[in-house]
């Protein structure tokens, strides 16, 4: 990664060793520079050196010159295509009123709310796949594709960031499958615009299935992935569910104290995990089951099916391309270099 400084015009010195190393080596070549002119005039004015002004000229120039080589100088030009890793990951997650409950750990064992679980969640896989693409899709009553694929890691991010669960008003319980057919027409477009690629699904839920329908398999997704995961957040211990308004926080919502309440008992509402959920809908989808806690997150949740293929885009976001332009100075130093081997070889002749 190349630090840029003082770019004008386009123009800009970005040190392939950076800028700690790069500037110190740079400012030692420039030091030594300035001692050969100064000991060239004192060894002139004492007449102790046979040393010619051409020499102390050609010396201090392969010296200037390396200290620019060492800075190297660099031109920035604005593109629209990207190399990008052949890895497509869709990441779910479900946003119901059970995600607001407050049992969570993630990496700490501090307690946080599922939702934030599955908010750093998701930074830990965007970061786990450097310059893949990414859909993210959320569900409650139904799956929502929000962010279509994309290499904007930091789309992905905010989305995450600004995830809310759905207000207690418009819940209508927990249905695992809610995200199936948003998942299927995700998978299929991507497979049939990237046919090569390698497709990951991480479906980041507390597993729970209130509904009484009975839940409708995944499997039918194994035709277009190469892998996938289920995401526990939440305990199995459980915790109760606070009442959500609309634009409330999770975190504001569990510090009002008012819970959903459990029509059987009158009692407020217990939510769990439900690992085994979580299991089975692994195996439907020839995937993995991880949970998260205090001892787990998904940094090194990597699938071993990733792909090591490399492909070109075009996006519509602008960046900027460095690239060093050291050769017209390389060849200046290798003309200066040949005459100072030429030099030395003559005066070595006339000493002999």
């Amino acid at each position: 990664m190349h630090l840029e400084a003082e770019t004008m015009n386009g123009f800009t010195f970005s040190p392939a060793l950076g800028w700690p190393v790069g500037g110190a080596l740079a400012a030692i070549a420039l030091v030594l520079a300035v001692v050969e002119i100064v000991l060239f005039v004192r060894r002139r004015r004492k007449a102790s050196s046979d040393e010619t002004i051409g020499a102390t000229i050609r010396r201090t120039l392969m010296l200037v010159i390396a200290a620019i080589m060492l800075l190297t100088p660099s031109v920035v030009t604005p593109t629209t295509s990207r190399a990008i890793n052949a890895t497509d990951v869709i990441v779910a997650v479900d946003t119901t009123g059970s995600m607001a409950v407050e049992d969570a750990t993630y990496g700490s064992t501090e307690a946080i709310t599922r939702i934030d679980a599955a908010r750093k969640a998701v930074h830990d896989i965007t970061s786990a796949y450097p310059n893949a693409s990414f859909a993210a899709l959320r569900f409650g009553a139904s799956g929502t594709l929000d962010v279509p694929l994309t290499p904007d890691t930091p789309a992905i991010n905010n989305w995450a960031d600004t995830l809310a669960v759905e207000a207690t008003s418009v819940s209508a319980g927990s249905s695992l499958d809610a995200p199936i057919d948003q998942l299927l027409l995700t998978a299929k477009s991507i497979r049939e615009a990237h046919p090569d690629d390698a497709i990951v699904l991480y479906l980041i839920t507390d597993g729970e299935q209130t509904s009484n329908v009975t839940r409708r398999t995944f499997s039918s997704l194994r035709q277009y992935l190469n892998d996938g995961f289920t995401v526990g957040v939440g305990s199995t211990e459980g915790g109760k569910i606070p009442v959500i308004a609309d634009g409330v926080s999770a975190a504001d919502a569990n510090a009002a104290d008012q819970w959903v309440t459990d029509p059987d008992t009158g009692e407020a509402g217990i939510s769990k995990m439900d690992a085994q959920n979580l299991k089975d809908i692994a195996d439907e989808i020839s995937g993995t089951y991880v949970p998260v806690n205090a001892s787990s997150a998904l940094a090194d949740q990597v699938s071993a099916k990733a792909s090591k293929q490399w492909r070109t885009t075009v996006t519509t976001k602008k960046r900027t391309r460095t690239t060093a332009v050291v050769w017209p100075l390389a060849i200046a130093l290798a003309v200066l270099l040949a005459w100072e081997f030429g030099a030395w070889i003559a005066t070595s002749r006339r000493l002999l």
